[in-house]
């Protein structure tokens, strides 16, 4: 079935090189939706793969390894049902990888946290589009 949506979240998408993770955090760009923080470090190329995502809870904020679980898997399910609006930009994106941080003291429901992602990837799109400049010919 040519031209499927794929809401899948497979191994190769996940941020795992410890490099890499030191280059995201070192060299990225970032800016923060409450209750997330995006960090992100735009691609070579524009591409229609999806980035290499990240996603973190402070150990500070919640004590409880389940409900920092409980947190990544909300942050991860609401990536994976909207991935699709970086791969299917009309040119691609610029995302290489991209870190979710979830910054907020309190378990946030699912449609907050989802919205908010949402948004993340909306001003992904416009800050790692490459802007075209005009040239005129006289």
């Amino acid at each position: 079935m040519p031209g499927a949506r794929s809401y899948s979240f497979p191994k190769e998408e996940h941020l795992c090189r410890k490099k890499l993770i030191e280059e995201l955090f070192g060299r990225g760009s970032s800016f923060g939706l409450y209750p997330l923080r995006v960090v992100w470090l735009p691609a070579a190329a524009p591409t229609s793969a999806p980035p290499q995502v990240l996603v973190s809870v402070s150990k500070r904020s919640f004590k409880r390894a389940v409900d920092r679980n409980y947190i990544k898997r909300l942050v991860r399910e609401a990536y994976r049902l909207n991935k699709y609006r970086l791969v299917e930009a009309v040119d691609g994106h610029q995302v290489g990888t991209v870190a979710f941080i979830y910054t907020g003291k309190e378990k946030k429901p699912f449609t907050l946290v989802e919205k908010k992602l949402i948004s993340g990837l909306e001003r992904l799109l416009s800050d790692a589009t490459p802007v075209r400049t005009t040239e005129s010919v006289s």
